[in-house]
């Protein structure tokens, strides 16, 4: 494990300059909140809110403390480190858009989001209204899952105006990354039209997906729950736009860790996308098993890659594990390979494809 650690690190800090950031091998993060119409009708509490996390290359000398998630004196996952609204190194910078998953946040997906910071990108992660591990989670929030697509394109606008960090987005080289649903949401964001109704016919015909379950952390979202929800008088304003196209302009370039609600997509959709797009997935995913996800989006993208990971499973995507997240959440937190080595895997696969698919255009 030791030597795994040390592995990781050289990973994480050697690659610096990739992006072109003459790199110091610190990671910045900022914290901000902007709106979004469609959050009210996710959020709980019926907020138009929007949080979201900026991780960025930090100058030389910036502080960086611990990222944990949890109480501070008893915390479940180790994220990594950051400088606190530390300046940002270099001028234009590649720009990541992240997507988290069910139930997750941004926070859980700092180990990446930071890694990329300190190769040279400025990585702007959401905590999807309603769907996020920091508030109550809703029904509408789950299952009006294409309105997370506007999350990212109004935290990048956001960022955009924001006069210490705005300067810093390169809208020529914008790439969008997610992790599970946040897959889905991904490509949507790179222009990939849904159409729902194959989900739910795909979920009544295999029940048993790991897709068409309820996750743990929301047993009661059966598909029997969604489809009364869908019939509703007071979604249908919103369900009337659950096809519609939501891109976010300037995407280049797709990254997807362990996809899920690929059913969601026609094959003629995905094959009409131009972007590259690369893959990375756990032969043991039980959650959004390969065969009905990332192995549809591969058999349809021209221009994708799928790397299958041994013995990796869903979670293994998520922040690394406590002994006491262990103890709490074992469904979250077992792992049969070391999720270290899953994560330098996946930092590795990740720095290789944006530094090859955004490369400044002539």
């Amino acid at each position: 494990m030791r030597l795994m650690h040390l592995l990781l690190g050289l990973v994480l800090i050697a690659p610096a300059s990739l992006a072109g950031v003459p790199g110091s091998g610190l990671a910045g993060e900022h914290q901000a909140v902007t709106t979004v119409s469609s959050a009210a009708v996710r959020d709980a509490q019926q907020r138009d809110t929007l949080r979201y996390t900026v991780w960025y290359p930090a100058m030389a000398g910036s502080s960086e403390v611990p990222l944990r998630i949890g109480p501070p004196d008893a915390p479940l996952f180790v994220v990594g480190q950051a400088a606190p609204e530390a300046a940002i190194a270099g001028g234009r910078l590649p720009t990541l858009l992240l997507s988290h998953g069910n139930g997750g946040s941004a926070r859980m997906m700092g180990w990446l989001g930071t890694a990329l910071a300190r190769a040279g990108y400025l990585v702007i992660a959401v905590d999807h209204p309603g769907n996020n591990g920091v508030d109550e989670l809703t029904l509408q929030g789950s299952m009006l899952s294409w309105l997370r697509a506007d999350d990212l394109r109004a935290a990048l606008a956001a960022v955009q105006a924001d006069p210490k960090l705005g300067p810093h987005v390169d809208a020529q080289r914008i790439g969008v990354m997610g992790f599970s649903a946040g897959g889905y949401t991904a490509l949507l964001a790179a222009g990939a039209r849904p159409d729902l109704r194959r989900l739910r016919d795909f979920c009544e015909a295999h029940p048993d997906d790991g897709v068409c379950q309820p996750q743990s952390e929301a047993p009661s979202h059966t598909l029997e729950a969604r489809k009364a929800a869908a019939a509703a008088a007071d979604l249908a304003p919103w369900m009337a736009h659950a096809d519609d196209a939501r891109p976010v302009p300037g995407v280049r370039a797709v990254f997807l860790m362990a996809p899920a609600i690929m059913q969601a997509f026609p094959p003629q959709q995905l094959q009409a996308l131009r972007q590259p797009v690369s893959i990375i997935q756990g032969a043991a995913d039980t959650v959004a098993p390969a065969a009905t996800n990332a192995e549809v989006a591969k058999a349809s993208i021209t221009e994708a890659r799928l790397d299958v990971l041994p013995g990796v499973g869903h979670y293994d995507f998520l922040s690394e594990c406590t002994p006491l997240g262990q103890q709490r959440l074992p469904a979250l937190c077992s792992s049969q390979t070391p999720r270290a080595q899953t994560h330098a895997r996946t930092v590795a696969e990740a720095q290789r494809f944006f530094e090859a698919a955004l490369k400044p255009r002539p």
